[in-house]
């Protein structure tokens, strides 16, 4: 099978099957990430490759493959009969598939509309994990994530009608001291229009050869602390009303949270209380990732 370039999945796609699809990200300019900004170039693979990987990883794993995921970046991003055309495959080489799913930025999303994103259900994609980052603009504008907070709405309730499970992550602390509760506020406003079915926080670590380091470096992005990023996460908390599940699933973040909204809110806010009562010492350290 055919891999090319960085590989990246989610954390609950750890058991899922691997079957690369397109190479890099379309848009490759977020400022805080690093992970294609040496390349490869972004391209998209052949249908009839990508079928010959299925039909391989049929021979060698068997017919009793449950999950799927579809690397790189942002596969979304592919052409729709092409993204229609695998999935339907793939549905056909393991037939006791559960579950298929893709990276996707809003403006990707967006892109598709209604229409072909309902295709893509009805070939058997069933969720798309993406990058919202932040509902704040200013954000938004400031990390170059190439969307607004109003076309992520759209995009991610466009998703969930189309009958597509929706996993979207906020980054804490994306917009450091200055927009902390901005980002908290608009955030959630952003997430209780969309109600998608995961919410996976992330806490901001500068990453190296990317411009938000040098940011951080030079002082023009003061970074939260962990206390900062703790009371970030309880304004934002305080405000959800989606019924999503609250997931903090990452090597980033301070505190593990997980529950369902709103019922558990009050569950969540008592550990996060309980967390700002330790001193910020007793949190890992601040690093520069490399990954």
């Amino acid at each position: 099978m055919y891999y090319e370039g960085p590989i990246y999945r989610p954390p609950s796609e750890a058991k899922a099957l691997l079957i690369q699809a397109t190479v890099g990200c379309p848009h490759n300019r977020c400022t805080f990430c690093m992970v294609y900004k040496n390349g490869p170039r972004y391209r998209v693979r052949p249908v009839a490759e990508i079928v010959v990987d299925l039909d391989e990883a049929r021979m060698l794993h068997g017919s009793g493959v449950r999950t799927l995921f579809f690397p790189a970046g942002n596969t979304i991003a592919m052409p729709t009969d092409d993204l229609c055309r695998i999935c339907a495959h793939a549905h056909r080489v393991f037939p006791h598939l559960e579950r298929i799913t893709v990276y996707g930025s809003s403006q990707y999303i967006h892109k598709k509309g209604p229409d072909d994103l309902k295709r893509l259900a009805d070939a058997g994609l069933g969720r798309i994990h993406v990058g919202l980052e932040s509902g704040d603009d200013v954000i938004l504008s400031r990390i170059k994530k190439g969307t607004t907070a109003s076309q992520q709405i759209e995009a991610g309730r466009w998703t969930m009608a189309a009958g597509i499970q929706l996993s979207q992550y906020v980054v804490l602390g994306i917009g450091g001291v200055a927009r902390t509760l901005a980002h908290a506020i608009l955030t959630a406003d952003a997430l209780n229009r969309i109600a998608p079915d995961f919410i996976r926080l992330r806490t901001f670590v500068p990453k190296i050869h990317t411009p938000l380091l040098k940011m951080v470096e030079n002082g023009a992005f003061e970074m939260l602390g962990p206390h900062g990023v703790l009371e970030e996460t309880a304004a934002m908390i305080r405000l959800l009303d989606a019924p999503s599940q609250l997931i903090s699933d990452h090597y980033t973040n301070y505190i593990n949270l997980d529950g369902r909204l709103p019922g558990c809110r009050h569950r969540l806010l008592a550990q996060l209380d309980n967390a700002l009562k330790r001193p910020e010492t007793d949190f890992r350290p601040f690093f520069i990732g490399r990954q």
